[in-house]
């Protein structure tokens, strides 16, 4: 602990991984920069894998209020978006770098995919995100 009362521990460290915050940044549109994120805590990522996440955020955003809009889209991908003190990315809802950061595997263990307290990763459809990918332009509504 510092002497002015703050820790010096980083945040991804103030939890173990058995007790995980994780946010997950739900999309709906690329293009409009739709998306909102969702906040799990106490989420073990010693025993989770990356289709039980899938899952928890689907139950979610199904029993959750708040999340209307976001019932009828087809969720399938989870994509790394940054940890606890790593590089962000210019985007703000997706990291289109490192698409080795994309999570195929559902059986694999968050933990063993780097996941601690703080990790931050976007849930979207694959699809839509492939044709964004070719054409990453913004559009305003107005």
């Amino acid at each position: 602990m510092a002497s002015d009362g703050i820790s010096d521990t980083p945040t991804n460290l103030t939890l173990p991984r058995t007790d995980a915050t994780l946010t997950v940044r739900v999309i709906k549109s690329f293009e409009f920069r739709t998306e909102k994120s969702l906040v799990l805590h106490h989420v073990n990522c010693e025993t989770t894998t990356v289709g039980q996440l899938k899952e928890l955020v689907k139950q979610a955003i199904q029993t959750q209020g708040g999340w209307k809009p976001y019932r009828n889209i087809l969720l399938d991908t989870l994509k790394l978006y940054t940890k606890a003190h790593g590089a962000k990315t210019s985007n703000l809802i997706i990291n289109l770098d490192h698409d080795e950061w994309i999570l195929n595997d559902d059986s694999k263990i968050l933990a063993d995919l780097g996941f601690e307290n703080e990790t931050e990763v976007s849930f979207f459809n694959r699809q839509l995100y492939e044709t964004f990918k070719t054409n990453p332009e913004i559009k305003w509504e107005g």
